[in-house]
């Protein structure tokens, strides 16, 4: 370094030393606006930006050179070989423009890194080149090692200067990267200077055709004023492209602004700018932002792979937040031009909120939305992979429990469908609190439930989760108002023993859930074989009761109901018949309970008191009209309204009709029932209790309501004149009646015996085969029609 310094203070003018390094800064300083309008430019506008660059830089390397050389001075006589001093210009653009192409042919750091070297190796090519060029009388001799280390500096400060330059495209690294490119030039010429040594020699002498050092400064001047002249371009020209820049910056980032989707533009792996959505969404600040890595948001190799080639595919990633949180959002990028230079465009759509309605729709497609059970489907998914485990295990069963509830449809008829919704949450709710955390609890639809119990070691074991589920509802049932009172009927099917496919096993359970409703509700029952029979005979007729009305089956035939002292007709009751055209003759007895628990019973009922009040509205005399109705009908809300239509349709005036109704009607609704039945009274329309002494509340109900007539069950008729006890029962009766001023009709009289014993304990009105079996209307003389009626049919 001594050497070096010598060689600066000793043999060079400081004067023209400084003019060297001002000439050299401010080609360096063009050098590198220059090297970011290539970057920014494409195509041949690049081409043009690259040649003018390394005219540029190889003028400011050369021009350096040579004012640092006429600064030199050796006390001996000098000239310039004007072929090598041309060349040395020509080597200088030509390596330091192929410098210039390597670190702007990609974005990334080893490209920069060699093109500086290369750069650095131009600067060197052009001194040794110039130094080739000077001529003095005598021989030049090199120090090897100061050559290596003016070649390591040009290249070294050549790769950092670019590096730095090219970093970001703000003043402080363009002036930072000139200012290592100056250090480049200088320390190469001064170090490669102090490497050589003039030895005279008087034979040798300068060429005639040398150029002298005016020539040489003229020369210097030329190339000065080109670098002025390119500087002055170059600040034109970036100072332009700063101002569109500015301003397409500006219109771009209130476009952006605009979007309610998260925007960024990147610089290679580098954050330029985001839009206030993005802002927003990974809570940074607008100048935080800038310059930042794009891995700070998006960590993962493979999105930032995918990010930066700018496919315009559309993927889901996660956005990761200050605070380490992170977001599902969904990307798409693609090259833009951004502040005159290509970038990548990357839009950041946040998909919280659609995740959030998929976990829904996913939820809602397999759970049930008012108890949050499983539905259907997965319920269904869930047994075929319980049984497909199971399959290859032997000594394991798996239990199938299908829940319904009692009398659900009353809860909603009487309560309302919220006192439904919140019994089948109860229902749920207690259900699965006893259930362990292999089983599976399922709404299949209305107020249908399933248990799955896979890994049982015997059948019997079952029974012990149906009675859990059972008294779990009884004990909530305790405490829960009128309303809320739930309980269920449990079919149970095993696996393997009684099916082994789900659809089977599935239909074996519901069996002996009907088995369980049979026989007495609140209860559970295994499935046994004999069970398909039935059930499948019963839901057989279900289905030909469906259809029996409109293929006109049905018919009615009518039983007098006679005073006993004198034997007249008062009135018939009506009678419904079903004549299958397979089974014959059906009982009431097998198809009204079917009838009455699927609903049906409230068309088939509603024909039977339209074709009743019919036939009667067209008697010649007035007798009375009686029809049994169903609870069901009973507790419709408009069945006061439906009666009120029949009788005004069918002409019958509304005290010719009775209504029967059993105290089993009144039991189950009492308000609801007794509110119908005041409807019905205020239409004039009479109501008689039938089965009187079957129910286990009849005095109440006598009390609640001011019934206008008492039937006695005939069972016990039948033998009054046998049995002290049924006697004793009847004259009860009988005396009630009597004391509330209610006539009483005896159902079932069938003998002789019976009707003496009736008449002389004062009973008024009789029904039985005795007094008249059921039968067509033709069949009784009292049931004919008006004249008017035979008249009109015989017109």
């Amino acid at each position: 370094m001594l050497t070096v310094y010598n060689c600066i203070v000793d043999e060079h003018d400081l004067r023209l030393v400084i003019l060297a390094a001002l000439v050299c800064t401010l080609a360096s300083m063009a050098a590198m606006n220059l090297l970011h309008q290539v970057l920014r430019s494409r195509d041949r506008l690049r081409a043009f930006w690259l040649g003018v660059s390394a005219v540029s830089i190889g003028f400011g390397i050369w021009a350096t050179h040579f004012i640092a050389m006429l600064a030199f001075s050796p006390s001996l006589p000098t000239a310039y070989d004007g072929l090598l001093t041309g060349a040395s210009l020509v080597v200088a653009i030509v390596l330091t423009g192929f410098g210039m192409w390597a670190a702007t042919a990609q974005r990334k750091l080893d490209n920069r890194l060699a093109g500086g070297a290369l750069i650095g190796c131009g600067i060197t090519a052009m001194h040794f080149t110039g130094m080739a060029a000077f001529e003095v009388p005598g021989h030049l001799a090199w120090d090897p090692v100061l050559v290596a280390a003016a070649l390591a500096a040009a290249a070294g400060f050549g790769a950092a200067a670019v590096c730095v330059g090219l970093a970001r495209s703000d003043w402080r690294a363009r002036v930072c990267g000139a200012l290592l490119l100056t250090v480049a030039i200088c320390s190469l010429h001064f170090t490669a200077m102090a490497a050589v040594s003039i030895l005279p020699d008087a034979s040798v002498e300068i060429s005639q055709s040398a150029a002298t050092p005016f020539w040489l400064a003229v020369a210097v001047a030329i190339a000065s004023f080109v670098i002025l002249v390119i500087t002055a371009l170059a600040l034109w020209v970036d100072l332009r492209d700063q101002q569109r820049s500015r301003l397409e910056v500006t219109r771009m980032q209130g476009l952006a602004d605009a979007a309610v989707e998260g925007l960024i533009v990147c610089d290679g792996q580098e954050v330029a700018t985001a839009n206030a959505s993005f802002l927003a969404l990974a809570d940074v600040s607008a100048k935080a932002i800038a310059g930042r890595p794009l891995a700070t948001f998006f960590p993962h190799r493979a999105v930032l792979d995918r990010l930066e080639a700018g496919l315009s595919e559309v993927f889901e990633a996660e956005l990761t937040l200050p605070d380490g949180g992170t977001v599902p959002v969904e990307l798409i990028s693609r090259p833009v031009s951004y502040a005159g230079r290509p970038h990548v465009a990357v839009a950041v759509r946040d998909i919280r909120q659609r995740k959030a309605n998929e976990a829904d729709i996913h939820r809602l497609a397999h759970h049930d939305s008012l108890t949050g059970l499983p539905n259907r489907r997965s319920f269904a998914t869930r047994l075929d992979a319980e049984l497909d485990r199971m399959a290859g295990q032997s000594g394991k069963y798996l239990a199938l429990l299908c829940l319904d509830l009692d009398r659900f449809k009353e809860v909603n008829d009487l309560f309302g469908h919220a006192a439904g919704d919140a019994m089948l949450q109860k229902v749920a709710r207690c259900a699965s609190r006893v259930l362990d955390d292999g089983h599976m609890l399922a709404r299949l639809g209305g107020d249908e439930f399933a248990v799955i119990v896979p890994g049982l070691a015997a059948p019997a074991s079952a029974s012990v989760v149906a009675e859990a589920i059972l008294k779990a509802l009884r004990e909530d049932s305790q405490t829960a108002q009128s309303d809320g009172l739930a309980s269920t009927s449990i079919g149970i099917a095993i696996y393997p023993t009684d099916a082994s496919e789900p659809e089977v096993l599935l239909s074996h359970a519901d069996t002996a859930l009907y088995r369980a409703k049979a026989e007495g509700r609140n209860t559970y029952r295994f499935y046994e074989p004999k069970m398909g029979v039935e059930a499948r005979d019963r839901r057989l007729m279900e289905h030909e009761l469906r259809h029996a009305m409109t293929r006109g089956e049905f018919h009615l035939v009518y039983q007098p109901q006679k005073l006993l002292d004198s034997g007249e007709v008062v009135g018939f009751e009506a009678l419904l018949r079903w004549t299958h055209p397979e089974r014959g003759n059906v009982s009431p007895a097998l198809f009204v309970p079917i009838a009455e628990e699927n609903g049906i019973i409230i068309q088939i009922g509603h024909w039977v008191m339209e074709t009743a009040c019919r036939a009667a509205a067209s008697w010649e005399k007035p007798l009375t009209i009686a029809v049994n109705v169903s609870a069901v009908q009973l507790h419709q809300p408009d069945f006061a309204r439906s009666v009120e239509t029949i009788l005004a349709k069918t002409g019958l005036a509304a005290h010719r009709l009775e209504i029967e109704i059993t105290e089993t009607a009144l039991v189950r609704d009492m308000s609801r029932a007794l509110a119908s039945l005041r409807q019905l009274k205020e239409l004039g329309v009479k109501v008689a209790m039938d089965d009187f002494g079957t129910g286990y509340s009849s005095l109440s109900n006598l009390r609640a309501f001011p019934f206008d007539k008492i039937k006695i069950d005939g069972s016990f008729i039948r033998s009054v004149d046998t049995n002290e006890q049924a006697a004793t029962i009847v004259r009860a009766v009988l005396g009630l009646g009597k004391g509330l001023g209610l006539p009483v009709l005896a159902e079932g009289v069938e003998t002789a015996s019976e009707l003496r014993f009736l008449a002389a304990e004062a009973c008024t009105i009789g029904q039985g085969y005795y007094l008249g079996r059921p039968a067509a209307l033709e069949t009784f003389a009292e049931a004919e029609p008006h004249a008017a009626d035979d008249a009109s049919r015989a017109a």
